[in-house]
């Protein structure tokens, strides 16, 4: 039995696999550090970061993404601390990123959001006048987006076992949930399938390449190895998009920050060096309040099939 961080139970080495690179399949790789069972490597060929070995596809929803990943003890290694009572703080952020749809829709349309978690995204598409539909796996959160979005508009499961008519959407958003994704190429040249005439596609991913991900190293907040299976820059970012059949209309980190707590502060600069969230302790006194913060380490892209 292996303990991984983060996780509330050990699980057995036999959930582990070794795999190739997600991308273009070679197994030629570069060993950036390794953290408990875990390495995280460059692909040798094309150059995405992944890790490796990993848990079992089977063995990621079961073991990952289960109550303790939305209400976590251990958030810097999995999953969010309260994700529900931060429901203001992330309504607050999509509000603000709505500024990217704005570019590229001039009247609301029909959107789906992969992996749409509590709903936060869709609440406020549903306030701006969009037709919604949310998919999320994760049994723990589901409820609580079909409670904030309607029963009808969230669905169970993952992507292709949904049931989702061809071309029937506007708008297919990803936030913060390509990285999670083992066959990501897969999972994007079946989204194309289901967008309309003119239809775009929307993620946001970390960027292993920023200067942020550079300066922190392997204490960099977006290595959390069990769920973040892989880490992509602009340039696997463009390979990724057009081996699933997109063109790039924009990539950019603004608007890729988020309005966090205080506590979010001191919890995560404690990755950093145990010290420095003692001496920020002190701001947990200050309750829920927020900042907006950008470390530039996100992108936003845009994307329209390829045909």
């Amino acid at each position: 039995m292996i303990q991984v961080p983060g996780l509330a139970r050990e699980v057995p080495e036999g959930a582990f696999q070794d795999v190739a690179c997600g991308l273009c399949g070679s197994d030629r790789r570069e060993v950036k550090f390794t953290d408990g069972p875990f390495s995280v490597v460059t692909c040798g060929e094309c150059g995405l970061t992944y890790v490796t070995p990993r848990l079992l596809d089977e063995s990621l929803l079961a073991d990952v993404y289960d109550e303790g990943y939305w209400s976590s003890n251990a958030a810097s290694d999995r999953g969010y601390t309260d994700y529900r009572a931060d429901a203001p703080l992330y309504l607050k952020t999509y509000r603000k990123r709505y500024q990217i749809v704005e570019r590229y829709f001039d009247r609301p349309g029909r959107v789906l959001d992969v992996g749409c978690a509590a709903g936060y995204f869709l609440a406020v598409m549903q306030e701006k006048g969009w037709d919604v539909t949310g998919l999320e796996p994760s049994d723990a959160i589901r409820p609580m987006a079909a409670e904030r979005l309607g029963e009808k508009n969230v669905l169970p499961g993952l992507l292709h076992e949904a049931p989702l008519e061809p071309a029937s959407f506007d708008l297919v958003t990803f936030w913060d949930v390509v990285e999670h994704i083992p066959d990501v190429v897969g999972a994007l040249k079946y989204v194309k399938t289901l967008l309309k005439p003119g239809g775009k596609l929307l993620i946001e991913t970390q960027n292993v390449a920023s200067k942020t991900a550079a300066k922190m190293g392997k204490t960099w907040h977006h290595y959390k190895h069990a769920e973040h299976i892989y880490h992509f820059d602009p340039s696997t970012i463009v390979k990724l998009m057009d081996d699933a059949g997109f063109s790039i209309l924009e990539n950019t980190p603004k608007l890729g920050g988020k309005y966090v707590s205080l506590e979010f502060i001191v919890e995560r600069a404690g990755r950093v060096h145990p010290l420095i969230s003692t001496l920020l302790s002190p701001l947990r006194l200050m309750g829920r309040a927020s900042v907006y913060v950008n470390l530039n380490d996100e992108m936003i892209v845009m994307a329209e099939p390829r045909h």
